[in-house]
């Protein structure tokens, strides 16, 4: 399959590669990677996401030229959904956008595109960019690397989460030889926080309920907290691991109001429970360890909900 992609790249020239909108680390960097590596080969590329580049990954090499827009009319030869999940998470007709529609993605059950790469083995889609990248005999160069780093980095919590298996750690060795700079990555994206992002988190974490059994954990964030704080959506990258972070929660969940009765759910494990499972219970998705849902009901009521399924996949 990594041999049919990296025949397409070298056969074609427009090229499409778009991520997931509210975009993480790993969908940014991987679309960075890759959008940079196929410029560098002399490829016509458009880089897409529905979303802005989140603040704290305007470092990475390229990240102004991803655009939210598409050019009029718009015509691939191939377009690149990564990191997707769902092809609806890219916002777009991507399938009638390309005449080749390559799917890269570690997220089970990700099951579209005229070829579809999945692998749940790998730590971050990033890593399997990699892969493609050395198929192609491609040296890579500093501007793919950074961004490619970032993403591995970012979706294994800094090699801390349970897919941080040792290709990931051969992978991310081999791009710091290349150059990339491991202070530069982590100050950018654990300790350039701005103001309103602190000042969420000190209305967020009140609402900290822990579990009567104390295995499972929530804190939640209303639009009136978001509004108080002068914050973004952006800003609240990163708070289920606070629950998580409390002895004896195995399984955290973070709230994020989205309308008058409905909230988003980051759901995330310490490995014991399958998160992605209760997920897709709820109509959402994602792995193992790291899900998200959607639940239209007042905070109570979602709540109340989540803490139902917990009780039945915790006993």
């Amino acid at each position: 399959m990594i041999q049919q992609i990296v025949d397409l790249i070298r056969k074609n020239r427009r090229f499409l590669v778009v991520a997931h909108e509210n975009p993480d680390g790993d969908a940014i960097g991987s679309t960075l990677g890759l959008a940079n590596a196929l410029r560098e080969m002399g490829k016509e590329v458009v880089a897409f996401n529905a979303d802005p580049v989140p603040e704290l990954l305007r470092f990475l090499s390229g990240w102004n030229l991803l655009t939210q827009t598409l050019p009029e009319n718009p015509s691939f030869d191939v377009a690149f959904v990564l990191d997707a999940g769902d092809l609806e998470r890219t916002t777009l007709p991507v399938e009638d956008l390309c005449k080749t529609l390559i799917n890269i993605d570690h997220h089970p059950h990700s099951d579209f595109g005229d070829i579809c790469y999945l692998d749940t083995s790998a730590s971050a889609t990033a890593v399997m960019i990699c892969r493609i990248l050395d198929a192609c005999n491609y040296q890579m160069s500093l501007d793919v690397a950074q961004p490619l780093y970032t993403g591995i980095l970012s979706d294994t919590g800094s090699f801390r989460y349970s897919s941080s298996n040792q290709e990931a750690f051969v992978v991310a060795g081999k791009l710091v030889g290349l150059g990339v700079d491991t202070w530069e990555v982590a100050s950018n994206l654990y300790e350039s926080l701005a103001p309103e992002r602190m000042r969420l988190l000190g209305l967020v974490l009140p609402t900290l309920e822990i579990s009567p059994c104390g295995r499972f954990a929530s804190v939640a964030m209303t639009e009136e907290m978001l509004t108080k704080s002068g914050a973004a959506e952006e800003h609240t990258d990163g708070f289920v691991n606070y629950p998580r972070a409390v002895r004896g929660v195995e399984v955290a969940i973070f709230f994020r109001q989205v309308g008058e009765k409905s909230y988003k759910l980051s759901i995330r494990s310490r490995g014991t429970v399958d998160v992605g499972q209760m997920a897709r219970q709820l109509g959402g998705g994602g792995h193992h360890n790291a899900a998200g849902a959607r639940i239209d009901a007042s905070l109570a009521e979602a709540r109340i909900i989540v803490a139902e399924q917990l009780d039945q996949f915790l006993n």
